[in-house]
């Protein structure tokens, strides 16, 4: 390596007041657009390790969950996306992994490796993260929320001692619709609901159903 080659570690200060800065624009201009409120109507903004898992509308979901959280439990929070859409470029590349600390993942994964196994990391490492149980954007206008996949289910079985709370965001699909590159100012609610609670006993198919259901009655609190 010669004099004037940056090493990896002059980068990342280079790259680190950037991602801060980008953070910050982003937290703001992303409440800003929407007019997002934050409702905690099952729990509290607490430093506890937790899944948040939320419905799934555009690719702006987790940035407006992010952005409403308090800064000590956002600093502990890591996204989860999709590695197909936002490593496609080294922007998106940047943003995810430095601005927001992302956990990224292959939707088709091949049957010999884990899709989940950099998630289970973060959550041994006491990371909380973001979650879309869902597995894709629901752009339907007729389906309020898509069947789970068995992400959930897998997590909650390996990490019991995690709270998994339900996040409702409401308006997205207008918010941010189908096509869009930026999102239109409109408002939106963000719902943290209570902590899930199910049976030992239940199998893949009630924990998922109860957790699904439990997102659906949050909805019905951004019209209280």
């Amino acid at each position: 390596m010669t004099e004037n080659q940056p090493t990896k570690s002059s980068s990342k200060l280079v790259s680190r007041p950037i991602a801060r800065s980008i953070s910050f624009v982003v937290r703001r201009g992303a409440r800003l657009l929407t007019g997002a409120r934050s409702l905690w109507t099952g729990c509290e903004p607490e430093l506890k390790q937790r899944i948040y898992y939320a419905n799934h509308n555009s690719h702006i979901d987790f940035i407006l969950l992010w952005s409403s959280l308090p800064t000590p439990v956002r600093r502990m929070t890591r996204p989860v996306a999709a590695s197909d859409y936002w490593l496609k470029d080294g922007i998106r590349r940047f943003l995810i992994q430095e601005t927001f600390s992302g956990i990224t993942i292959q939707r088709q994964g091949n049957q010999n490796s884990d899709p989940l196994a950099s998630i289970k990391e973060a959550l041994s490492q006491g990371d909380s993260i973001i979650f879309f149980p869902e597995g894709t954007r629901n752009l339907s206008d007729d389906t309020e929320l898509l069947n789970f996949k068995s992400g959930l289910f897998h997590l909650s079985q390996q990490f019991p001692q995690v709270e998994i709370i339900p996040v409702w965001i409401s308006n997205l699909k207008r918010v941010m619709p189908k096509g869009a590159f930026l999102p239109l100012p409109l408002l939106s609610t963000v719902i943290f609901g209570a902590p899930l609670t199910h049976s030992a006993d239940w199998d893949k198919t009630q924990f998922l159903e109860h957790a699904r259901q439990q997102l659906l009655e949050l909805k019905q609190k951004e019209l209280q």
